[in-house]
């Protein structure tokens, strides 16, 4: 499974992103789908987590109410909608396909065993 992850780039605090991953040849829709993130020099976090259907969501704190993940099994995509951009958003996003998370366990890596390249976002004026 080879995922893409695309829609990164420069836009200034305020502002909006939309993200996408893909994963051609492959149906997405076997797979729970999270969003992470690496920010310089940090350690990389959990950002959100849609399950296959789309019944369940979850979001790390930080993005809560500005962010929204979104999923079109017809077109094989997931969506990370990011709204009122913050320069602590900036770092390189990934998207990554597993099973078996739920609520208190979406943000840990070991649940994700097929992971994009990551796209980059930098939020800053």
């Amino acid at each position: 499974v080879q995922l893409q992850a695309f829609g990164g780039g420069l836009v200034q605090p305020g502002g909006s992103l939309k993200l996408s991953c893909t994963a051609p040849g492959t149906s997405l829709d076997r797979y729970a789908i999270a969003w992470f993130r690496q920010a310089p020099g940090k350690e990389r976090e959990g950002v959100s987590y849609i399950s296959r259907n789309g019944d369940n969501t979850y979001y790390a704190d930080s993005v809560k109410g500005r962010f929204t993940i979104s999923r079109d099994n017809a077109k094989n995509t997931v969506y990370l909608q990011m709204n009122s951009l913050k320069p602590e958003d900036t770092g390189v996003y990934y998207c990554a396909a597993g099973f078996g998370a739920n609520g208190g366990t979406w943000y840990r890596e070991r649940y994700y065993k097929y992971w994009g390249q990551g796209t980059e976002v930098t939020v800053s004026s």
